[in-house]
């Protein structure tokens, strides 16, 4: 993962991460579309900083390595 601290918006070191959750499915929108594979979605971690409260999603590695060959992700 990429260095959390501290926040990049206010300072502060008071961070917290979630464990790994689904990016979408079911009834919600699809935040990593075509980055996961064929019966699951990808997957993230989410970082809440407690001063301020900014929060920031990490696309797991596996997410990640698919970015390249995915035709809804451009390279910016």
């Amino acid at each position: 993962m990429h260095k959390i601290t501290p926040c990049p918006n206010c300072g502060g070191n008071q961070l917290y991460k979630s464990p790994p959750v689904k990016s979408g499915g079911g009834s919600g929108p699809e935040s990593l579309p075509q980055l996961g594979g064929i019966f699951h979605s990808a997957r993230f971690e989410v970082v809440v900083c407690r001063d301020c409260g900014l929060t920031r999603f990490f696309a797991s590695q596996d997410a990640r390595s698919k970015l390249p060959s995915a035709t809804k992700w451009r390279p910016v």
